[in-house]
């Protein structure tokens, strides 16, 4: 099938992008390539997909010097509304998967109208896109964080998410309202899914793994907010993309036209016992800078992953030792 993947050079959307081409599809990857963490990253993922830094411009294609015309990728914002719709024209899409996004809990309390514009705007125009273009599914990410204050748990995605505590939560939570609104009114198939705490190897480097491990290695303390006082569904990269390679090719058991699935890998790990896990693979112990806790950020997460299990057959299951080992071996050779 020909795929669209939004936010391709992105964490997820570059794992994703290498997955969907090796099963033979054709991928056309999207992304505005912004420069809220370390661009020279998100180009080196490209780079591994085959795209070069000097042959990028706004709104034109590139062909993959690797796939050839199975991954084309082109740099554009999803709020554009002249050449979104243009791109939609020109290319006959079977199924789109929106990972495009503007990160970050924290930084949306400091830059809100960067999420507006991305996460809200640029979402309301995919769907018309999708909309206008009769693609059969989209499916697109959500969060964990719409979970909010919730303290019941595990998290289910039929608890009610009415109070988000960040901008970030509250983008994201509309996202899912603005997709049931589409599902409703034209019969557009859309899945929402809430990630629960990514890491692997290519990892954002705002993210606890990439920080943590970066200061252990360069003999810099490390911030633990709460007094380490947090548990997080860690949840492996490779766990990810496959839960997401499932509820986009497959056909849902519900044969609903509007769903949320949780991926997670369903078992919270405490902060403290994360930061030793990765002691343990680096070889070095963490000068430790206890802080209390920060705006937008919440105590606990843990995914109730029954339905995604009960619809895809699919359940995250691996261990964080081994995900942690992966993470800290791709960060010694890629920082050499």
């Amino acid at each position: 099938m020909k795929i669209l993947v939004t936010g391709a050079a992105g964490f997820i959307g570059y794992h994703l992008c290498e997955k969907l081409i090796s099963l033979g599809h054709v991928v056309v990857g999207l992304d505005n390539i912004n420069d809220y963490y370390d661009v020279n990253l998100k180009l080196a993922r490209l780079k591994n997909l085959g795209i070069s830094e000097n042959q990028i411009e706004y709104n034109e294609y590139v062909e993959s010097e690797l796939h050839n015309e199975q991954f084309i990728f082109i740099k554009i914002n999803l709020e554009d509304q002249k050449n979104l719709p243009l791109l939609f024209e020109g290319n006959e899409f079977d199924l789109v998967c929106n990972l495009a996004a503007q990160a970050g809990v924290r930084y949306s309390i400091e830059q809100p109208m960067k999420y507006v514009e991305s996460n809200i705007v640029g979402f309301v125009n995919l769907l018309e896109c999708v909309r206008h273009a009769k693609v059969k599914k989209l499916v697109y990410a959500s969060s964990s964080s719409v979970y909010g204050m919730n303290d019941k748990i595990p998290f289910s995605t039929e608890d009610n998410v009415d109070h988000p505590i960040s901008m970030y939560a509250a983008s994201k939570k509309s996202n899912e309202l603005m997709a049931y609104t589409y599902s409703h009114l034209f019969g557009i198939e859309t899945i929402g899914l809430r990630f629960f705490t990514v890491y692997g190897p290519w990892g954002r480097p705002d993210m606890a793994m990439f920080l943590f491990t970066n200061a252990i290695l360069n003999d810099k303390p490390i911030k633990v907010f709460n007094n380490g006082n947090l548990s997080r569904d860690f949840t492996y990269i490779d766990d990810i993309v496959a839960g997401v390679e499932k509820t986009l090719l497959q056909p849902q058991r519900n044969n609903k036209s509007y769903s949320l699935y949780n991926i997670g890998n369903g078992s919270p790990l405490e902060l403290l016992d994360f930061i030793e896990a990765i002691e343990i693979e680096t070889g070095k112990k963490a000068q430790k800078n206890m802080l209390p806790m920060q705006p937008g950020d919440v105590e606990t997460t843990w995914a109730d992953t029954a339905a995604l299990e009960n619809d895809f057959n699919y359940k995250p299951n691996t261990p964080i030792q081994l995900g942690i080992r992966s993470f800290v071996g791709w960060y010694k050779e890629y920082y050499s």
